[in-house]
């Protein structure tokens, strides 16, 4: 990958904080072109320091209420991929992780009530072949989301 300079950086620093702008006005605010804009993103896209655009969806606007977070303990750690095979077959989940510490993997969930957060434990992650025991953490709020700060990023 190649390095990423001063205006990179400048550039990461404020799609990060708005993915929606347009280039015209990230341009305005580097003092460079939109096409120099438009050819850096694509740069830093192709090379995988930007590795996506998308729209956050509040989950509780679609009626997911309750945010989980279920620590997966594995017969055996090389079960781990077959088990994630599985796990990603659950739409519900939306981040799974391999972890260090008392879990193999920490999954996050969203299910739209407390039934609903029982059937995704009982009936489908504890169901796994290799799961051997889960310890379940509900998130009463989210306080803080925010991307990465991207360094050389000037102080607001």
């Amino acid at each position: 990958m190649d390095k990423i300079d001063k205006l990179d950086k400048k550039i990461l620093g404020i799609l990060s904080h708005n993915a929606r702008i347009p280039f015209k006005d990230v341009a305005a605010e580097c003092g460079v072109s939109r096409a120099a804009i438009h050819q850096r993103v694509q740069h830093l896209i192709e090379n995988g320091v930007i590795t996506g655009s998308s729209f956050s969806i509040n989950p509780k606007s679609l009626g997911y209420t309750t945010c989980t977070y279920v620590g997966l303990n594995l017969e055996r750690g090389s079960m781990y991929k077959e088990v994630v095979e599985r796990i990603n077959k659950i739409p519900e989940v939306i981040e799974c992780h391999f972890t260090t510490g008392p879990y193999t993997s920490l999954v996050k969930l969203y299910a739209k009530d407390n039934e609903q957060l029982m059937d995704l434990l009982n009936n489908k992650l504890q169901t796994i072949p290799g799961v051997m025991s889960t310890e379940t953490l509900i998130s009463l709020e989210q306080s803080i989301k925010r991307e990465i700060p991207v360094a050389g990023e000037e102080e607001e």
